[in-house]
């Protein structure tokens, strides 16, 4: 999803709580994850990979200058023919540990081996959140959370609120611009990412 299209997202859920949510989950997300830290893990449940939500984060670290929001997605299934950037495995959560940022996209309750994973990487100092649809158990792991349940958040989906906080994730990154040559390089930035192709990798 594209500058313009999230724009239009704010603009139809404003008056709600989501927009502002989103930052805030966002920024939590961006203050967790540091340069030379531990680097992001995204991991989903067996029954939801968040592949889409890898790829937006992707963009966002590349066009805000923010490489360490460049998530590790971690994968329930790996199969050999998967290409290096697909190939990481839940075995990758047990090396998960002080400066390392894990967050965990579950719209359904996940399994008590991803659960068990998470809470020994909590417990070895990464920090742990999680977009959710309000299992409390994942719930209770997440140092910060963002629920959505579809139950009570009529026409709003975890999907899009996954694109919220994708696109907020990449705000306020940049330094403040100094002078007009700085303004137009930041709004040359900014005409080139919504004019490039939507990436193929993923």
């Amino acid at each position: 999803m594209d500058a313009v299209r999230v724009a239009l997202l704010r603009e139809v859920l404003a008056g709600t709580e989501w927009p502002a949510a989103a930052r805030r989950f966002a920024g939590a997300l961006r203050s967790s994850v540091v340069p030379q830290g531990g680097g992001l893990l995204l991991v989903g449940t067996e029954r939801y990979e968040p592949w889409h939500l890898a790829a937006h984060l992707v963009d966002e670290a590349m066009w805000s200058g923010r490489p360490e929001l460049a998530p590790v997605l971690v994968r329930h299934e790996v199969r050999p023919a998967d290409p290096a950037h697909l190939s990481v495995g839940l075995g990758r959560l047990e090396a998960a540990g002080r400066g390392a940022t894990l967050l965990v996209v579950a719209p359904d309750s996940p399994d008590g081996g991803l659960l068990e994973r998470v809470h020994d990487a909590r417990r070895a100092g990464a920090t742990v959140l999680s977009l959710d649809g309000g299992d409390k158990e994942v719930h209770a792991l997440a140092h910060e959370a963002l629920t959505v349940s579809p139950e009570h958040d009529e026409g709003v989906d975890l999907d899009t609120v996954q694109h919220l906080v994708s696109a907020a994730a990449g705000e306020n990154s940049l330094p403040a611009p100094r002078g007009r040559r700085r303004f137009r390089d930041r709004l040359s930035r900014i005409a080139d990412h919504l004019t490039s192709p939507p990436p193929s990798r993923w």
